[in-house]
């Protein structure tokens, strides 16, 4: 299995939603973590350009 963009949990990119189905815990907390991490935003947007998007039908 592998890290990918979620298309069903998305809230901006998909990035914490498809962490969160990854690690198999809710999405919220994912996004907290990610409020709270110094240097977020910088975080955030590059696993927004290297994670690649959830293929699956939904």
């Amino acid at each position: 299995m592998q890290i990918t963009k979620s298309k069903k949990d998305k809230s901006l990119f998909g990035v914490c939603g498809g962490i969160a189905n990854y690690l198999k815990i809710p999405s919220i907390l994912v996004r907290i973590i990610f409020i709270f991490t110094p240097g977020f935003i910088l975080l955030y947007l590059f696993l927004n350009y290297y994670l690649p998007e959830d293929k699956s039908l939904y």
